[in-house]
This record gives structure tokens, C-alpha cells and sequence, in this order.
């Protein structure tokens, strides 16, 4: 089975951190206008608001981070790894299509469906097939991970056409699409050291 290098803990491990950092101060930024129950982080990078370059440098550091992670990740199955890589190249792109200042915006929305698929998908596609696998590319868990981020992106949905806790609602989707490839990555290492200490 091939290793999964040290480094990866380290760029797993940040993407929530940028992540959460990133819009945290953007809201701060914002002020009370913003409202982080009701409004999506898009809001935050929207062009022309005070947070907008707080919340466009977290998402490129995310995606970076999800691309080196999918890299680094040699044990996961190739299909995970691809779909974790795209989901990083999604949030560089999103960046390039910020939602407006108000209404909508198609090229944004796309974007942003797409890499939360991706980003939703990749735990299942990645599970190790055959052999003693580490905990988090074991089929249960994998499956376990995607049906959470199925049902936090269902409450996003009901959420937004509510007009309801939007907000809330997809903070928790990108909170469990981040944290997940750090928990992975952990999980590999530990098998590693696991299967050092059995040997």
C-alpha cells in the first residue's frame, strides 16, 4: 500500500482552518450589515463588499489545499482523488465568478454546485478497495461521511428557498467537506504507524 505523506496532514489540516478564518474575518469586516444566520459566505466574496478580498484569499488557500491533499493522498482510490482535486479547482474558479453585490449569478451558482457535488462524492470514490485499509477509505465511514454531506446540502437547499438559515446551513456542508480530508489523511498515517509497530 503506498504512503501517504506527512505534509498532507498540514494541507488537510489548514483547509478548515483558512476556511473558517477567512470568512470569519470577512464578516467582521462587513460589520453588523452582514447576518452570518441567513447569509451565505458567497455574500462575503460578493464583488464590491469590505470582506471580499478576506473571503477570495480563504477560498484559493482552500482549494490549494484540497489540490495537494488529493495529491498527497496516495492510498485513496483515484476516482476520490480526482474528485477531491476538482472540488480544489472549483473553489480557485469560484473565485473568478463572485456572486454579485445582489441577485443572483448562473456562472456562480454552477460553480458552486458543482464542487460541493464533487466535494460530497469524493469520501465514497475514494474508499480503498481490498485489504486492511485505514479507517477513514473503509466503505462504511465513507458512506457514512458523503449521506452527513448529503443531508447538511438538503437543509442548505430547504434553508435558501425558506429564506431561512441559509447561512448556518452551508457553513456546516463546508465545515464537513473540509474537515473530512484531514480526518482521512490522519487516519492514513496512523495506519501506517499501526502497521509499523505490528511489523
Amino acid at each position: 500500500m503506498r504512503h501517504v505523506p506527512k505534509w498532507a496532514l498540514f494541507t488537510s489540516g489548514c483547509a478548515p482552518v483558512l476556511l473558517i478564518g477567512g470568512w470569519t474575518m470577512a464578516a467582521r469586516l462587513e460589520g453588523p450589515a452582514y447576518n452570518p444566520v441567513t447569509q451565505t459566505i458567497s455574500v462575503l466574496a460578493a464583488y464590491g463588499s469590505v470582506g471580499f478580498w478576506w473571503m477570495t484569499g480563504a477560498l484559493l488557500a482552500l482549494g490549494t489545499c484540497h489540490l495537494l491533499t488529493a495529491w498527497g493522498l496516495r492510498t485513496a482510490a483515484l476516482a476520490g482523488r480526482l474528485a477531491l482535486g476538482a472540488g480544489g479547482v472549483a473553489a480557485l474558479v469560484v473565485t473568478l465568478f463572485p456572486a454579485p453585490s445582489s441577485g443572483g449569478s448562473y456562472r456562480h451558482g454552477s460553480v458552486t454546485a458543482v464542487g460541493f457535488a464533487l466535494l460530497t462524492v469524493w469520501p465514497i470514490l475514494a474508499a480503498a478497495r481490498g485489504g486492511t485499509k485505514p479507517w477513514g477509505l473503509r466503505l462504511v465511514p465513507s458512506v457514512t461521511a458523503t449521506a452527513c454531506m448529503c443531508a447538511a446540502a438538503v437543509w442548505y437547499l430547504v434553508e435558501t428557498q425558506s429564506h431561512g438559515a441559509a447561512g448556518i446551513a452551508e457553513r456546516l456542508v463546508t465545515v464537513l467537506q473540509s474537515v473530512w480530508p484531514f480526518v482521512v489523511v490522519a487516519s492514513c498515517l496512523l495506519h501506517r504507524v499501526e502497521d509499523s509497530a505490528s511489523t
